[in-house]
């Protein structure tokens, strides 16, 4: 994934309205030592990634040349391309039960009420 992200081939599209979301890319970007180019929905082409505005505001995607990971997966994703075995594990266990489904079950939890969360604002919540 390094060689991808350097190329561009790679992009995590992200809700940048949202202040959560933001801090958490942020934070993402600070402390993995393999990461893609991070872009918020609203800048992203998202015809080209197979993206819907709805798809793209309700969770965080990783879009590869021939995937699209949404939501826990995305994480799951970008930590099994690490270069720490125990981040690759847990990017691994993120897709396997019974892991995956608490994986999703918490990713589900944070995405829906992100605007509660430390940095969120109104714009953070879903519109259902």
């Amino acid at each position: 994934m390094d060689s991808e992200r350097l190329d561009g081939r790679i992009r995590l599209v992200f809700d940048g309205d949202c202040g959560f979301c933001t801090t958490a890319v942020g934070w993402l970007e600070r402390v993995l030592p393999v990461m893609p180019k991070a872009v918020p929905y609203q800048w992203a082409d998202l015809d080209s990634a197979g993206l819907t505005t709805a798809d793209a505001a309700s969770r965080v995607w990783l879009v590869t040349p021939s995937h699209q990971y949404g939501g826990h997966l995305a994480v799951a994703a970008i930590l099994r391309h690490q270069p720490v075995a125990w981040m690759r594990t847990l990017g691994w266990l993120g897709t396997v039960p019974p892991w995956s489904w608490a994986a999703a079950s918490a990713y589900s939890l944070v995405a829906r009420y992100r605007h509660r969360l430390p940095g969120g604002t109104p714009a953070c919540q879903i519109r259902r």
